[in-house]
């Protein structure tokens, strides 16, 4: 036999298979594989598969068969203290962008696993499990957790609960494409976690919560406290007083904005609608209210570009107050968080004061927002807000720990029911509120002619933190600010250890606080 043309090549029964980093080139086939692996959800968009490459590159792996992308796992490290509920896949995703990714975080998380159709059976999914053990042993975690669908679960609704279901897969009486696959791989199922995709009609909305721990972890013993970082605030009281020109409002402005930054501080707080004081300037003696708030609103692009500018010229996250503006034709009460890297968010207000209403047309806004700041989440809840406490509980749900309450009240009665109201939102929630108002006069503004303020940080009520639950507070109806660092850390552990523990005691079995967000998706707090 002449071998050297007879022996067989065996390159021609080679077959090369490869788990590898998700890369852009591999955006369209991602989004293909995704549609045919979950139908009636919707696929990534390239914005989102763009935000996962740049935050955490190593956590998107991917598996190419033969030159095409057959598998994908998604995942990114977060701290397992911050979320002691683990029950909503939109927060934990990031909404698919992964902006909370913790590089100093202990759990790597799993946001998804899919398997192209065509090649399941070929344990595909156990190469991307190992990938991710290799992260979290490469990163020093303590441990991986998903929250895995239960696509099998719609087959046995109408005869089993979800926890007969998923008890009867584990113990191999049924079985679940996903549920088994983890169970095989090492996973451990911990609870069931109801809602957690409430658009997955396989799984009824319904996701089970498995760990895997890393037995190789080793923890740093310092890692507690190097983790307790403070973050430092600064509280605006701001006078009202007549100006001439939206340069001396941004004069104004800058001062406490340069005072805060002074001081190191993370966030600095402007008032609700601190902007009235150019109705000196822009309202005639015989102009509508109404007229003069929406001429008002035509500043807000100016009023945008200035607080951009000085977020990242002093490097200070800014709430900068609010601003009125127009959408369409309707006037909204908004609130603006200019980040220090030059992002900005908003929150609308939600509830609108039959003054609001009466004087100027304001319209309320429908979204509760929590924001990803470089020192942690955090929520704004404009004046009245603050004293409808679902909001707080539903921001507190998203995993808020500071509430930014910019305020505008016209005496001490209407100052006090925002302050009280502050208060209350903290022990309900173990959150930190800082409420920051107006004093001084407008002569001749009409429903911003007087005004009356005490800006402070308030704590819940408990041994741990100042007394009367205060952490600092400004001399009442003075400009002036007021500086103080709060203890995120300090929260956690209060939440879990408290004297009174109201976010761990309340009864969800009697009543529950219900959200449906722009989406048209049920969130409950």
């Amino acid at each position: 036999m002449d071998h050297d043309t007879d022996q067989l090549s065996l390159e021609d029964f080679e077959r090369e298979i490869l788990v590898r980093p998700l890369t852009a080139d591999d955006f369209d086939q991602l989004i293909e594989m995704q549609e045919l692996c979950f139908p009636g959800m919707a696929p990534w968009r390239v914005d989102q598969l763009e935000s996962q490459l740049a935050i955490f590159p190593e956590g998107q792996l991917v598996v190419e068969f033969e030159g095409k992308l057959v598998a994908s796992a998604a995942s990114l490290i977060v701290d397992f203290g911050d979320y002691s509920e683990w029950h909503d896949w939109k927060e934990i995703a990031g909404g698919g962008y992964i902006r909370n990714h913790d590089p100093e975080g202990d759990t790597l998380y799993g946001i998804e696993v899919m398997v192209h159709p065509d090649y399941r059976g070929l344990k595909l999914a156990r190469r991307l499990y190992e990938g991710r053990r290799e992260l979290a042993r490469r990163f020093n975690l303590a441990r991986s957790i998903v929250g895995g669908r239960i696509p099998n679960y719609h087959k046995h609704a109408d005869k089993l609960t979800a926890r007969e279901y998923v008890e009867k897969v584990r113990d191999g009486q049924l079985y679940d494409p996903v549920l088994t696959t983890q169970t095989a791989n090492g996973f451990v199922l911990k609870m069931l976690i109801p809602n957690y995709m409430p658009g997955d009609a396989q799984s009824c909305g319904y996701a089970t919560f498995l760990e895997w721990t890393n037995l190789d972890y080793v923890a740093d013993p310092r890692r507690r406290y190097l983790r307790v970082h403070n973050v430092r605030i600064a509280a605006v009281q701001y006078q009202m007083r007549t100006i001439a020109s939206m340069d001396d409002f941004e004069a104004q402005c800058e001062f406490f904005i340069d005072a805060a930054s002074d001081y190191k501080s993370d966030f600095v707080v402007f008032p609700e609608l601190m902007s009235t004081q150019m109705l000196s300037f822009l309202e005639g003696k015989t102009t509508r209210p109404q007229e003069a708030a929406r001429r008002l609103a035509d500043l807000t692009p100016r009023y945008l570009e200035f607080f951009t500018g000085m977020a990242i010229k002093y490097n200070v996250n800014i709430v900068g107050g609010s601003q009125f503006v127009v959408e369409g034709e309707v006037l909204r009460n908004c609130a603006y968080l200019f980040h220090r890297d030059g992002g900005i968010d908003r929150q609308y207000k939600i509830h609108i004061t039959p003054a609001e209403r009466r004087w100027w047309g304001v319209a309320p806004g429908d979204g509760i927002e929590v924001f990803d700041t470089d020192r942690g989440k955090v929520a704004i809840q404009i004046c009245y807000d603050v004293e409808f406490p679902e909001l707080t509980r539903i921001a507190a749900a998203k995993g808020a720990q500071i509430i930014f309450v910019p305020f505008n009240t016209n005496d001490r009665d209407g100052y006090l029911r925002v302050r009280t109201c502050a208060q209350a939102r903290c022990i309900e929630n173990h959150v930190y509120t800082v409420v920051s108002g107006c004093t001084g006069n407008l002569p001749f503004v009409e429903n911003a002619d007087v005004h009356y303020a005490q800006s402070g940080i308030f704590t819940p009520a408990d041994v741990s933190f100042a007394r009367d639950g205060v952490a600092a507070e400004c001399t009442p109806n003075i400009e002036t600010l007021v500086v103080r660092d709060v203890d995120i850390e300090q929260l956690r552990r209060h939440r879990l250890h408290g004297t009174v523990q109201n976010w761990n005691d309340r009864r969800k079995d009697l009543y529950s606080v219900k959200y449906t967000d722009a989406e048209g998706q049920i969130f409950e707090a």
